[in-house]
């Protein structure tokens, strides 16, 4: 599915980007028949891209907010180092349960911990600094995510945020609904912080990733 690429565009890039194995093509097939909102899911080419952003990066310690069927987080676990784990945030019950069993038949239960409840609550319990910070949760909170792991960056720490460009709809200064005036709000408070530096991507739905200046 293409949200901001043309359709072929996007179907010629996925051709030639390396594969998922079959448990996360067994995920995608599971999470499209089974689960509501299966756009949601990350999909081949953001899979990869976040798996070689964790790899370029080198990656230790990973915080996600909104594993939905873990998807993302199978795959950025394909990029960590030695050692390196993640933690990844859920609301959703049904989507978590779907995500530790693909985790677990991954062999990844103790790389990946799924913390379930609001996200801003297992950001201040789990305290720290992250490498590396995945928002892909709900938007109108995408602000108060971003505020509350901007000063917990690692030195040479990166957040991805995804969504941004929301299929878009953050263009259309006529669109007043909540997840967009939150994406929009979002979109402009990175731009212009000047603790960061940042670069916005049409990579799915835009992905825009974020440093400490």
């Amino acid at each position: 599915m293409a949200f901001v690429v043309p359709e072929e565009i996007e179907r010629y890039a996925e051709e030639h980007t390396t594969p998922p194995t079959p448990l996360l093509a067994a995920l995608s097939q599971e999470t499209h028949e089974t689960l509501a909102a299966p756009q949601m899911l990350t999909g081949p080419i953001e899979g990869r891209f976040l798996e070689l952003l964790v790899y370029a990066a080198g990656s230790r310690r990973i915080l996600e907010l909104g594993t939905f069927s873990g998807y993302s987080s199978i795959s950025m676990a394909a990029g960590l180092l030695p050692g390196g784990h993640i933690h990844t945030c859920e609301v959703d019950e049904t989507h978590a349960s779907v995500a530790r069993r693909y985790i677990e038949e991954a062999g990844l239960s103790d790389r990946i911990t799924v913390h379930m409840g609001p996200g801003l609550d297992t950001i201040e319990a789990l305290g720290g600094e992250w490498d590396l910070v995945f928002i892909d949760a709900d938007k109108p909170n995408y602000l108060n995510y971003y505020e509350a792991v901007v000063p917990r960056l690692a030195e040479r720490g990166i957040i991805a945020a995804d969504n941004t460009l929301w299929s878009g709809k953050a263009l259309d200064v006529e669109d007043d609904s909540e997840n967009t005036v939150a994406i929009r709000a979002f979109n402009d408070r990175v731009r212009n912080d000047d603790r960061v530096v940042c670069v916005q991507l049409s990579i799915r739905d835009g992905v825009t990733l974020i440093r400490r200046a």
